[in-house]
């Protein structure tokens, strides 16, 4: 298998944790933006990552991955067997693929226009030295202008709503080991995934790791949260 990817996108990395779960390897492609978004569309028909290729098939979006690994590898199962259970981690898994993504990748958009370092490590690995170099040290003042735009589309009202669906989930994880049933499934992960954007875990590198959303990332309250997502991690083998 391949999976072509972003390192820092939140969706490869749920694939990885899929794979992770599912105990399978997958040689990791880097997908370079812009040319090597041409490749990727002459191989799947379309320009976003994560894409896996099993064989012959080729399967493009982070849900499809899913389902398609559940069929050609159930054990260990990704979904419960029970129709209301596997239902409720599908709702949830939706849930985390849609608003918690679009708070965590903005919130992440509003972070780095105001810290160089995390600027310049989430620039594509093969990004040469120089222009890495030249996006840290950007002016101050062009990146409040970009702050701006960006606290324009996460509002006050979202920002809010981001922080009080943390805390709810930080509430929930502290008072069982995963959000449905008594093992990991889908919905698990789908979270785990969102939650890399947010506090960056060791796996992001040492540049990284820590390093995240500020009134986030520190913020005492959701420290069962990450937590959590780390405990994952370790069980997954990906600490």
């Amino acid at each position: 298998m391949e999976l072509h990817q972003f390192r820092h996108s939140a969706f490869c990395e749920k694939v990885r944790l899929l794979l992770a779960r599912k105990g399978l390897e997958a040689t990791i492609v880097e997908v370079t933006p812009g040319l090597g978004q041409l490749e990727l569309f002459r191989l799947s028909g379309q320009r976003q990552v994560p894409v896996l290729v099993d064989g012959s098939e080729v399967i493009a979006d982070s849900t499809a991955i899913a389902l398609h690994l559940e069929a050609a590898h159930p054990e260990p199962p990704l979904l419960p067997a029970d129709p209301v259970a596997r239902a409720r981690v599908l709702l949830l898994e939706d849930w985390a693929d849609t608003a918690l993504a679009h708070g965590a990748r903005l919130a992440l958009l509003q972070a780095a226009a105001v810290d160089p370092v995390l600027r310049a490590a989430l620039l594509p690995e093969a990004t040469p030295a120089p222009v890495r170099d030249l996006v840290a040290a950007l002016p101050g003042g062009w990146m409040g202008a970009a702050t701006e735009a960006v606290r324009d589309l996460l509002g006050p009202s979202e920002r809010r709503q981001l922080h009080r669906s943390l805390e709810q989930l930080a509430l929930l994880v502290s008072e069982r080991p995963y959000l449905e049933g008594d093992g990991l499934t889908l919905a698990d992960l789908a979270v785990a995934a969102q939650l890399y954007l947010l506090k960056f875990p060791a796996g992001a590198g040492a540049t990284l790791a820590g390093r995240g959303v500020a009134g986030i990332a520190d913020n005492p309250v959701l420290e069962p949260l990450f937590a959590w997502r780390d405990r994952l991690m370790l069980e997954l083998g990906r600490a």
